[in-house]
Parts: C-alpha cells; structure tokens; sequence
C-alpha cells in the first residue's frame, strides 16, 4: 500500500461514518456537508470494495468489513494524532497536557501516586489520567498502547515494545486468621484444594501461571478488578489469594510467617511456598512516542522515581 497516494482525510471520515453510521451525522460530526460526506464514502466504498453501511429498514448497518475497519479506524486516528501532536520541545512549568497511564490499581497505588505528586510539583498545567488495563491487553497491546501515552504493567505478560524498569516486587499469600485449614505456613496441597479470590482472570499474574507447572490448577471462587479488594474477599472465608509484598505494607499488612499481623485485618500473610517469580513492573508504550519531547519528560520522571524507588523487602 502507497500510503502517498492515500487522502489521510478518509481516515477521520471513515471512522465517523463508522461510529455514526448515517452520512448526514458523521458530516456534522467532523464538518463536512451532507454531500461532501457521501463523496467520501463513494471513495472509501471504491477504494474497499464493500458497502462498509449497508441499508437496513430506515437506517445502516456495518458489514463484516465495517466491523473490522470500526476498531482499526479508532487506533489509526489515535496514532495520528499522537504523532501530529507531538512536541519538539516541553517545557513543565508551562505546557498544558494530560497523559492517559493503563494501570491496575496495584501499580497505581505504589507507584501511581508517586508520579501524580512529581508531576504535580514539575508541572502544573499537567493532568495524569490511570485507567484500568482491559483484560485483553494481550490480544493487541501495540494497538491499546497507540491509544495511549503508556502502560504499567509486569514483564511476562506482552513483549516486543519500549519498556522503562520501574520497580520490583515479590509475592505473598492471603488467608482468613481465623481458617483452621491452613497451619502456621501454607502449603502446595492448600493451594490446591482451597477456593480462591483473584485479580480478573487465574493466571493473569505469570507467578500464578508457574502453578499449572506445579500440577495446581486453582479452583477460581472470586474475580475482582481490583487487588485493593482481593482481602476483604479472603477475610472470614476458606479463600486464598496472592498480593504483591507492597500493596500488602500499603494495605498494614504485615508479614505474619502465620501469625496475625497485628492490624485487626483478620487476615493472616504468608510466604508463597514455591519460589514465585518477582514482579518486574515497567512502563510500556508504543514507538510512536519515542522521540516525543513531552513523553520523554514523563519517561525521564518515572525513571527518577524509579531509581529511589523502596525494594519490597
């Protein structure tokens, strides 16, 4: 494809006609007239070989292209304007900028915060905006992270893009004080027979991945969005979870060896009994923003809190 000869002005068209899926709204939508809307879509029909609306009653509907080209469209039109925008030059106390971060809440909460604050005290026309990483980060990270400005999130999940080494941390288990199956240390066997409470989906965590090596397959009770939530869901119950050692402190709970930790939680923190692989958070992003200046003031702020950044012990 000679995208020389391509009029970029047919990606915004066809993303609005698209999403509106009525020529007269998608006009509106980007300013064009009713007439110059339908040109546009005579071309994008020619140049894809497809109705890409087809009529259906008094409206439209996509075609199986359409469908395909609606998600396309909507990370085409984010990288353009990701590399139109970029900055040849940043300066913190003046520009005005918001920086969209994926994240879970984990790696909001012990890093997150750090880098809100450094941002806030650099540069105050700034805004840092953490959403929830979409538990189809794997299906196409380079295409989520072209919608965005960067991503925290643990190697062994995606590969093949950028990364700035953020921190590492390491894994503890979480059980109820009060239940009688687990002794003074949790074991193998108790990982396989209790119930358990994770973080979206079994083995999204590569150290949970490690336990199909070991034969143990966990028997998925409770799945939240969030490891803020992941003790309450063990507190009082026969359940089981793994938490990252720093989410643990910030929570004030303690590492316990089988013991209460002393904060009233009602949940006792163990050792992992296999040698769970560490958490190697990074920031990812996509290439596109490599040379930007303002994204490299924003990678250079994370990689200074990065290098005074506390070992989880």
């Amino acid at each position: 494809m000679n995208l020389a000869g391509l009029d970029m002005n047919l990606v915004v068209a066809l993303r609005a006609l698209l999403t509106e899926r009525n020529v007269t709204r998608a006009g509106e939508r980007i300013g064009l007239s009713q007439p110059a809307m339908s040109a546009a879509l005579a071309r994008l029909r020619r140049h894809f070989g497809d109705e890409l609306l087809a009529r259906k009653g008094s409206g439209y509907q996509l075609t199986a292209l359409g469908v395909v080209l609606l998600d396309r469209t909507e990370v085409a039109c984010e990288m353009l304007e990701q590399v139109f925008g970029s900055q040849p030059r940043f300066d913190p106390a003046r520009e005005e900028r918001e920086f969209v971060i994926l994240t879970s809440d984990y790696a909001a909460a012990v890093f997150g915060d750090q880098l809100a604050r450094e941002i806030s005290a650099q540069a105050p026309g700034v805004r840092i905006t953490f959403r929830q990483i979409p538990v189809t980060v794997t299906d196409d990270p380079a295409g989520l992270l072209a919608t965005v400005d960067g991503m925290f999130l643990p190697h062994g999940i995606i590969g093949g893009l950028p990364a700035l080494e953020l921190f590492t941390d390491h894994w503890l288990c979480l059980v109820a004080e009060d239940n009688p199956e687990v002794g003074q240390s949790i074991t193998l066997d108790d990982l396989a027979t209790l119930p358990w409470a994770v973080y979206q989906r079994a083995y999204d965590a590569p150290a949970a991945r490690q336990l199909s090596t070991l034969g143990i397959e966990p028997r998925v009770q409770v799945s939240a969005d969030s490891f803020w939530v992941l003790p309450s869901m063990v507190a009082g119950t026969r359940r089981v979870a793994m938490v990252h050692a720093l989410l643990a402190a910030r929570l004030g709970l303690g590492l316990g060896l089988g013991r209460d930790s002393g904060s009233g939680s009602g949940i006792r923190v163990l050792d992992c009994p296999f040698d769970a692989v560490p958490v190697r958070e990074a920031l990812w992003w996509h290439p596109v923003h490599t040379h930007d200046a303002g994204h490299l003031w924003l990678r250079e702020t994370a990689g200074a809190i990065a290098a005074r950044f506390p070992a989880s012990g």
